[in-house]
């Protein structure tokens, strides 16, 4: 009797005691707004969802990416032919009259190997210029096939390093889209798919380390380039380099030579605003004025009389250009491009590209002391 009596007190106890925790719990999620709603069972999420909301990769995440965007990737091979050495000898009658042709010189011809990624079905190829350029012959290989389709040039453009490819394989083919460049954030996934040292289909992955990157690629000055630390390695110029959606966001283009896991590439957001004028016409045309300049420091103030540092110096005007045809000369100093201050050349330069092929603008130009105002017609370069 005494055991059952010990076992309904503990009972009540322990049922009061629960009354009581659950009671402050109630007021506790009243007092602070918490939920106790049910909780509603995880949905399926896109890749894409995945990634912006900084989910950790799965372990196939990049794999399935490579699968899906691999077969859009392609291997291009070129054949320069430069003209052999030269003899003098070959211009003597009597030479050529023992000798025949034995002496005769023979082009020479080299080979290339780059990248490439198709960008609709029918057969339209996004690559660097300087994997095609000068050459003659343009072999382009599917990983579909083991032979290699006939690739026509359609544009290209040596200041940006782009060019556009064009196949004939049927109407069917697998083709990768453009990413938003400008969505793009330091510290995001990227995978890089080419062809380095011939060894097809190379795919390797980094982060996107910079945005904005100004360097020179063989005389060539870029402002705005990604920076990655996955591996670009000769061969790979050209490649797409794909973000998580399968999308490319840049188009491989160097390494640097002194530096380890240093890579660079053209953002998607600079080819898509010419690739049009490539396709169409066969380049990218471009606003020009047609003159060399520089910034103007403080002893070239001092030594042309200006009251501050302002402006940008010619340096020299080109043969019949817009700049010569307007009466610009050697040594004048350009203050204002329609009405907008200039203080230095890459403020004049983002204005000219901003204007309209035909249209007239009026520069404020200190010359000899004095301002002038000049009309200038903006040309095509």
């Amino acid at each position: 009797m005494g055991f059952k009596k010990k076992s309904l007190v503990r009972s009540s106890l322990f049922i009061l005691l629960t009354g009581i925790f659950l009671t402050a719990g109630l007021i506790l999620c009243s007092e602070y707004n918490i939920s106790v709603s049910k909780v509603s069972p995880v949905e399926a999420i896109p890749i894409s969802e995945t990634v912006s909301a900084n989910v950790f990769l799965g372990p196939d995440t990049i794999q399935t990416i490579v699968k899906q965007t691999g077969p859009a990737v392609v291997k291009i091979e070129t054949e320069i032919q430069a003209q052999g050495q030269y003899s003098p000898f070959l211009n003597d009658p009597f030479f050529r009259d023992f000798f025949g042709d034995s002496f005769k010189s023979q082009p020479e011809i080299t080979n290339g190997l780059g990248s490439g990624f198709i960008i609709s079905q029918d057969g339209y190829i996004v690559t660097n210029n300087h994997v095609v350029d000068g050459a003659s012959k343009v072999n382009v290989y599917l990983s579909s096939s083991q032979e290699p389709y006939a690739a026509e040039l359609i544009g290209s453009d040596g200041q940006l390093d782009l060019a556009v490819l064009k196949i004939n394989a049927g109407n069917n083919l697998p083709f990768l889209e453009f990413g938003d460049t400008n969505k793009l954030e330091v510290g995001s996934w990227v995978i890089a798919i080419g062809n380095p040292y011939g060894l097809d289909h190379t795919v390797t992955v980094g982060v996107i380390s910079a945005k904005g990157r100004p360097i020179t690629i063989d005389g060539n000055e870029f402002k705005d380039l990604l920076q990655t630390d996955a591996s670009i390695n000769p061969g790979n110029s050209g490649g797409p380099l794909i973000n998580l959606q399968g999308k490319v966001i840049g188009i491989n283009t160097a390494i640097n030579a002194q530096a380890q896991g240093i890579g660079f590439a053209i953002p998607s957001s600079t080819v898509t605003q010419v690739l049009d004028q490539l396709i169409s016409n066969g380049k990218v045309i471009r606003p020009w004025m047609g003159i060399y300049m520089q910034p103007v420091t403080e002893e070239l103030a001092d030594y042309f009389g200006l009251e501050k540092i302002e402006g940008v110096l010619i340096r020299a005007v080109a043969e019949d250009s817009p700049a010569q045809k307007a009466g610009l000369q050697r040594g004048d100093i350009i203050l204002e491009y329609n009405k907008k201050k200039i203080n230095d050349p890459d403020t004049l330069s983002e204005e000219v590209l901003n204007t309209e092929i035909g249209d007239k603008v009026v520069l404020l130009v200190y010359r000899d002391g004095n301002t002038i105002y000049l009309p200038i017609t903006i040309e095509e370069r």
